[in-house]
């Protein structure tokens, strides 16, 4: 027989509890039952707007098993929780995550049952014998190791199926930057995927190209809007464009990690744009700090590199898209003779074969569209480059 003296402290408080109260407290264990349930779902905050038939189901069945466990372990050097008792609170856990309602509720509402339980208790016992502090204190003793019990198994449970949604969120972005690395994967498949991973607007991306060793970091601090694919020399980071995303954000983010950004571009362009990350890199001194492919699309187009060019197409000549088709032929044809022509309008007259005033015209409407790009040297050439490309048979 175990000898148990008041006050000792033990794994299985509820050894102490007398033989008698497991018995006297049956016959009100349904409406004991009822009143926990009923607080834990209806009067704990978080879970008070909760109406889905399931989760009260669960949350009734958790304290019925755990009451009548509870019962079967007073008077008993028994552990707290067999395996079968210990799955449904585990279940429980894991469901919350799911639910992502985090695990302040499932323990505050354990922390309301267990009060409810040992009012009851106290109760019950104060009609079985005069109360003492001992009694009373080795009842508090035994409700809260049950119930701290109770907690740690739900907590395994929530910390389980977040690793598990953890892992499966790893597979769905590296699902979704295959898609996007490889390119030419139909627009509804990668939409879908993007779902998966939380970017239901998948729009524009910024890829950024670093060594392996400042993924992880990256990783963490970009969160779900990055993408991260370690590719064994490198990694390649994908990230949604946003105010994150901005250049100066960028270079403060990625400072002295010797990385090279990429240009935005539309997803379905993003091979091209790692790809002109990684020109950027290798065409660049070595630094820790951060480089940007922007600043370097001229020197790759001219150099013969057909993805900076096609940028840079779209770039310098993004203000003629609203214009009908033959009004921005005209335009352009005009603005590249005036370019090699040094703004001669006689000259561009001649080769357009049209009017001097015609040729004013156009170009006070070039400076409207163009702005300040027409007096910057490297805005000119700039266009001249994608003008005579363009131009080439």
């Amino acid at each position: 027989m175990v000898d148990v003296h008041a006050g000792a402290v033990t794994s299985t408080p509820w050894q102490r509890l007398p033989a008698e109260l497991a018995p006297a407290m049956r016959p009100r264990l349904p409406a004991v039952i009822r009143a926990v349930a009923t607080a834990v779902t209806e009067a704990t905050p978080a879970f008070a707007g909760v109406a889905e038939q399931k989760f009260r189901s669960d949350a009734w069945t958790a304290v019925e098993v755990a009451l009548h466990h509870f019962l079967d372990l007073v008077g008993t050097t028994d552990p707290a929780l067999p395996p079968r008792v210990r799955e449904v609170f585990v279940a429980l856990g894991a469901a919350e995550a799911r639910e992502q309602r985090g695990p302040e509720a499932l323990l505050a509402a354990l922390r309301m049952a267990s009060r409810l339980l040992l009012r009851h208790l106290g109760e019950v016992l104060a009609e079985l014998r005069p109360l003492d502090v001992e009694t009373l204190v080795d009842c508090a003793d035994a409700v809260s190791g049950y119930v701290d019990e109770l907690a740690a198994a739900s907590t395994d449970g929530f910390a389980q199926q977040v690793r598990e949604q953890s892992g499966d969120g790893d597979r769905l972005r590296r699902q979704l930057a295959d898609l996007l690395l490889a390119g030419g994967a139909p627009a509804e498949v990668v939409a879908a995927a993007a779902t998966r991973v939380g970017w239901p607007e998948l729009d524009t991306v910024v890829p950024v190209v670093l060594a392996v060793g400042h993924a992880r970091d990256v990783r963490f601090r970009f969160g779900a809007d990055g993408l991260v694919i370690e590719r064994g020399r490198d990694a390649v980071v994908l990230l949604r464009a946003g105010p994150r995303t901005s250049r100066s954000a960028l270079a403060a983010t990625l400072h002295g990690r010797a990385a090279s950004v990429g240009p935005a571009l539309p997803w379905p362009q993003v091979p091209q744009a790692v790809r002109l990350a990684e020109l950027t890199a290798t065409a660049t001194p070595p630094t820790a700090d951060v480089v940007f492919a922007d600043d370097q699309l001229t020197t790759l187009a001219v150099q013969g590199q057909p993805d900076a060019l096609a940028v840079l197409t779209v770039r310098r000549l993004a203000p003629f898209d609203s214009l009908r088709p033959t009004g921005r032929e005209e335009l352009l044809r005009t603005l590249h003779s005036w370019l090699r022509h040094w703004g001669a309008r006689t000259a561009v007259s001649a080769e357009l074969f049209v009017h001097p005033q015609t040729v004013s015209y156009r170009v006070k409407r070039l400076r409207a569209l163009l702005g300040d790009d027409l007096a910057d040297p490297d805005r000119r050439f700039e266009l001249l480059l994608v003008l005579a490309a363009r131009s080439r048979p």
